[in-house]
Formats: structure tokens, C-alpha cells, sequence
């Protein structure tokens, strides 16, 4: 297959994977059976792309084919002359079926992490590689939790339809926390395929969001869900340099940010906190609002954002979490004490790229360049991301050459990873 065919089949795939499972699963009723058909689709294009060229709609090619080896199925169905005039790839993307699909795939009856991963693989199309990254687990571990989680709708005959009102509450915990995860992968992406915040999977999430909004509107969390979100693409245009590299918080150019999108979204706090029921998503988001609200970097409220964390961790505790109070407390308590609270969660994060590279920055401040110089070399080895490899080389290079690296502190206000 050509270089070109094949980064277009790559970018159709993880673009339209999940609509092509949810379109295919609302028709054939079985999770197994609709990806299997997605796989044969991108079996048949790795065969005719390089020969027949690359169609003008991918999207709608690779859902033809799916649609051919799905007669098949539906041929086995009574009913399946009734079904074939749904038959019909949709010019626009349906964002009902892909709600309808991750509401599906958080059914109670499964546990709570085979929920998340399965939705993330099959409504999401992101990789296991990706949500392995997303759990800090093994990619077999997902791998395994995703197998049982489609047997398990299989074999109960769980039906794919939006729960009743009285069955939201079952499930809206998981579906936040696939929302959540879905831009956290566009926020900064883990793999190397995705150098740059994808702007499909976050215009997704914030969609997905907001939708929950209009649907719950009394929901607290789901506010503060959609808060973070906007909060955090506010300030897109300032975060990536002209050649992609990453620009730290306190050297952004605070001009540039979307200051009506930061005044929506603390609205949308201001009237989740005033439902008194505090929630994780809630409490980020006033996080990122103490940054996102300061005039300057000087400015930073950084005993509010300690605070806000320790409610946080009192509500959802988590090493990550930790981790990110710790690099806001050097900022209240200096570099020691920092390091001290980050060296303890160094038996549960050594796999975690940040908190490796948060170390670098601790001992650099505190004057012990060979080890920092040894932890940024520790976090390079974990992260896939080039605009993170990108940093971290910089920083290798200027330690090299005995030179204290100005103003690239380690992201204190970016979404992490889900405990699980």
C-alpha cells in the first residue's frame, strides 16, 4: 500500500471507526459483528486503494463494503427487508448514535473500567495502545477488559437504546468519565501518529458535553465536565509554538486566549456550585478557572488551587492528582517540599512520564542537576508525544551545555489520566 493510501485509510479509520460501529450496531444489534464488518471494510481498502486510488468518500466506501458483508447478516434476520432501507451511509454524522452507543456500552451490568475502555475503543476509536496509556495499565489488560465487556453484552442480550431517565444516574459516572478521556486524548495526544491536539476528537467531546448539558441541566457534574473543556480549549491558539512544540502555561500569550469562552465556562461553575453537590469534574474545572481568571502568570492564586486539590483528592483520590498538588505546592511551600510529596508517589507513577519530568524541575531548582538531568532522561524514554519528546530534548540540551532553562515548568493545569 502506498505511503499516501495508507495515512489516508489511518486518518479515515480513526476519524469515522466509531460512527461506522454505531451505525452498524443500531442495524445489526451486536457489538462483535459491526467491527468485525469495520475490519473487513479497511481489509478491502488496504486491497483496492493502492490499486483503484483513494475513493472521494472514504468514509462512505468503507461503510458500503461494511453495508455488503452486513446484508449477509441481516439476510439470517426475519425482519431484514425492513432494515434495508436504513441501509444508507449518512452525509452528515449522527451524534444521537454515537450517545446512544456510549450509554449503550456503560451499561452497570459491566464493570466500571471494561465500560470506559470498551466505549473509548468501539464509539471512540481510539487504540488500546492509547487507552492503556489513559489507565496507566498494560495494553493487555484493556485488551482483556474489552473482550469480556463485548462477550458480556453479548451473551446478557443487552439492548442498544438510551436508558430510561431513571436509569441515567447508573450510568452518567461512566459516560463522563468516557467524555473526559475522549480530550484528554485530543488535549495532548499520547502516540506518536498525533503530534498536535486533534481537533476532531475535542470539537467530539465538547459536543458530547454539551449534548449531556441540554439533556441534564441540573446535573452538576456534567457542568463541570463541559467547563473543563471549554476552559482548556480557550486557550488553544496560545499553547503550541509555530513548529508545534509545546508552550508552558506561564510563558503563554494571555492575549490570545478566548476570553468569552473562559467567562461562559465560569458561568457554567458558578451554577454547578450553586447545586452543593461537589464533584471531581466540578473542582477541575475551578482549577483551571484560578489559572485561566489570573492576569499574569505572577498572579496565580496558588493557595486557592491548593486548596481546591485537596478537596479533590478528599472526593476522588487519586497519584496523579497528587502529583499535580504537589507542582502547585512548590509554588506555596518551594521546591523541597514539592519533591518530597512527588519522591512518595514514586512507587506507584515510575511508569508516568510527568512525574519524572516533574522531578527534573524540582532538583534543577534545588541545584542537583545530575540527578534532574538523569530524571528528564527517564521521562523521554516513557512518552510517545513529540511535542513532549520535543521539550524534554531542549531541556537535556541546555543541562548539557550548563544553561537553566527559563520558563518551562511542567504543565500544571493539564487533564490527566483516569484511575482505574
Amino acid at each position: 500500500m502506498t505511503d499516501t493510501s495508507h495515512a489516508e485509510l489511518a486518518r479515515v479509520v480513526r476519524d469515522h471507526a466509531g460512527r461506522l460501529a454505531a451505525s452498524l450496531v443500531r442495524l445489526i444489534g451486536d457489538f462483535g459483528a459491526a467491527e468485525d464488518l469495520v475490519q473487513d471494510a479497511v481489509e478491502a481498502a488496504l486491497r483496492h486503494w493502492p490499486v483503484d486510488g483513494i475513493p472521494e468518500r472514504p468514509d462512505a466506501w468503507l461503510y458500503t463494503v461494511a453495508r455488503r458483508r452486513g446484508l449477509d447478516v441481516l439476510r439470517r434476520d426475519a425482519l431484514y427487508r425492513d432494515k434495508l432501507a436504513l441501509l444508507v451511509w449518512p452525509t452528515q454524522p449522527d451524534p444521537g448514535d454515537q450517545l446512544r452507543l456510549i450509554f449503550t456500552c456503560c451499561h452497570p451490568a459491566l464493570p466500571r473500567a471494561a465500560q470506559v475502555a470498551l466505549t473509548l475503543r468501539v464509539v471512540c476509536g481510539l487504540t488500546t495502545a492509547q487507552i492503556a496509556r489513559a489507565f496507566l495499565v498494560a495494553e493487555s489488560t484493556v485488551g482483556q477488559r474489552i473482550t469480556r465487556a463485548k462477550r458480556k453484552i453479548a451473551g446478557a442480550g443487552i439492548p442498544y437504546r438510551i436508558p430510561d431517565p431513571d436509569e441515567l444516574g447508573d450510568r452518567l459516572a461512566e459516560v463522563l468519565a468516557v467524555v473526559y478521556l475522549l480530550f484528554n486524548e485530543a488535549y495532548l495526544p499520547s502516540t506518536a501518529e498525533q503530534p498536535t491536539p486533534v481537533r476532531d476528537l475535542a470539537d467530539d467531546a465538547e459536543f458530547l458535553a454539551a449534548t449531556l448539558h441540554r439533556l441534564m441541566p441540573t446535573e452538576p457534574e456534567v457542568a463541570g465536565l463541559l467547563a473543563l473543556i471549554r476552559l482548556h480549549r480557550a486557550r488553544a491558539a496560545a499553547r503550541f509554538d509555530e513548529h508545534g512544540g509545546i508552550v508552558h502555561l506561564r510563558d503563554q500569550d494571555r492575549s490570545r486566549w478566548d476570553r468569552p469562552a473562559i467567562t461562559e465556562a465560569s458561568r457554567l461553575i458558578a451554577m454547578a456550585a450553586a447545586q452543593r453537590r461537589p464533584g471531581p469534574y466540578q473542582l477541575q474545572a475551578a482549577i483551571v478557572a484560578c489559572h485561566a481568571e489570573a492576569p499574569r502568570w505572577e498572579e496565580t492564586d496558588w493557595e486557592q488551587i491548593l486548596v481546591l486539590y485537596d478537596m479533590l483528592l478528599h472526593l476522588a483520590p487519586s497519584p496523579v492528582t497528587r502529583l499535580h498538588r504537589a507542582i502547585a505546592n512548590r509554588y506555596v511551600a518551594g521546591p523541597a517540599a514539592a519533591l518530597g510529596e512527588v519522591d512518595a508517589l514514586a512507587g506507584v507513577l515510575d511508569g508516568y512520564h510527568l512525574l519524572h519530568a516533574t522531578r527534573a524541575e524540582l532538583l534543577r531548582d534545588l541545584g542537583r542537576s545530575d540527578e534532574a538531568h538523569a530524571a528528564d532522561r527517564r521521562a523521554l524514554a516513557l512518552t510517545a508525544n513529540p511535542a513532549e519528546q520535543s521539550l524534554l530534548r531542549r531541556r537535556l540540551r541546555w543541562a548539557e551545555n550548563a544553561r537553566r532553562p527559563v520558563g518551562d515548568d511542567v504543565e500544571e493545569t493539564g487533564v490527566t489520566p483516569f484511575p482505574g
